[in-house]
C-alpha cells in the first residue's frame, strides 16, 4: 500500500475508479440506445434500461466501502473522489431524467 495520500494515489484505488468506470458506461449504454433506437419512450423495459440499473445500483455498495475505507485514513483526498463518483453519477442520470425515462 502507498503510504503516501494524494489525490492520484488514491483516485488509483479500485474502489475509488471503479463507480466512476461505472457510470460512464452507464452513459454509454444511455448514448448508443439512443443512436440505435431513438429517444422515444419505449413501452417495455430493455436490456439497455436493465444494464443501466444494474451498473448504477451496482457502485452504490463500492462507494460506500471507499467512503468507509478512506474518509477516516485520508479525508482530505478521499472527498474529491467522492464528489467525483457523485458528478460521474449525475452525468449517468441526467439523460434518463431530461428523456423522462
Amino acid at each position: 500500500m502507498n503510504t503516501e495520500a494524494n489525490f492520484p494515489n488514491t483516485l488509483k484505488h479500485p474502489s475509488a475508479f471503479i463507480p466512476i468506470t461505472m457510470s460512464l458506461l452507464a452513459v454509454a449504454v444511455v448514448l448508443s440506445h439512443i443512436a440505435l433506437f431513438g429517444s422515444a419512450r419505449q413501452p417495455d423495459e430493455g436490456t439497455a434500461a436493465h444494464l443501466w440499473q444494474l451498473l448504477m445500483a451496482g457502485q452504490l455498495p463500492i462507494i460506500l466501502f471507499f467512503a468507509i475505507r478512506w474518509l477516516p485514513q485520508a479525508p482530505r483526498f478521499a472527498l474529491p473522489v467522492l464528489a467525483l463518483q457523485a458528478a460521474a453519477a449525475v452525468a449517468a442520470l441526467a439523460p434518463v431524467y431530461l428523456l423522462r425515462w
